[in-house]
């Protein structure tokens, strides 16, 4: 095990192909990260289980385990919320959504840049490092409890990804204002923006979570200027009430 570096991060790498694996391990200890190393799925969830990293910076297509199923172990069964940038081949939405719904923060289709890939995980750790203030949010009949991450409706707890969580976060202390799609992406991916799909798949999987099963939505979509979370009919029934 390599020691935890604070000033860049402690990453792991869990990646088949020798070739890559090696030129982006060798790349990041450079630019002072400490890289832990996988070369299959059930070697990197027990990596990503027993110790804690910064980043996992995860394949999609592995031996014995896929990416998407270490994810989806990772997020449901051990509870983990450690960032996860995946690394793909594919590139159509659809792909993507279902990264992004096994618990991926982020994503890079193969080939890429290295340094795109650096400037991606010190988004992630700049994110995650943040310290989060203690409040309790509630819009309508959905709370989120900042510190424990826990979030309900209707008394029913939900579970979705940490870019989720941060999502919500972002949207419920400003609700019931639209907030734009620039300032979501800069709150959470900083300065190195992300391509046009990923907000878009990450809202789809949170609109299918807290919205979907329930008879209200609460997450709506504004044309032209971003997103807002709010009870509408609840506002309906207020302004009435004034009026």
């Amino acid at each position: 095990m390599t020691v935890h570096d604070e000033q860049a991060g402690l990453i792991l790498l869990v990646e088949d192909n020798r070739q890559i694996a090696e030129m982006v391990g060798e790349f990041l200890e450079r630019r002072g990260y400490s890289v832990d190393y996988a070369a299959d799925g059930v070697s990197g969830l027990h990596l990503a289980v027993s110790n804690s990293y910064d980043v996992i910076v995860l394949d999609l297509m592995l031996p014995g385990l896929d990416g998407l199923e270490v994810c989806r172990k990772l997020r449901k069964e051990a509870k983990k919320s450690t960032p996860v940038l995946m690394l793909t081949a594919r590139d159509t939405l659809e792909d993507k959504l279902v990264g992004l719904e096994a618990g991926a923060d982020d994503y890079l289709v193969k080939p890429f840049e290295v340094r795109e890939l650096e400037a991606r995980l010190r988004a992630l750790i700049r994110r995650d490092r943040r310290q989060v203030s203690t409040e309790v949010l509630t819009v309508g009949d959905m709370t989120l409890d900042t510190a424990t991450l826990r979030l309900t409706r209707e008394g029913q707890e939900l579970v979705v990804s940490p870019i989720g969580l941060k999502l919500l976060a972002i949207l419920m202390r400003e609700s019931p204002r639209v907030v734009s799609r620039r300032d979501i992406e800069r709150e959470i991916w900083g300065d190195t923006l992300p391509d046009s799909d990923t907000l878009r798949s990450h809202l789809y999987n949170l609109r299918r979570v807290i919205d979907k099963p329930f008879a209200r939505p609460l997450l709506h979509t504004i044309h032209s200027a971003g997103y807002r979370l709010a009870d509408l009919e609840s506002e309906v029934a207020s302004t009435s009430q004034s009026a």
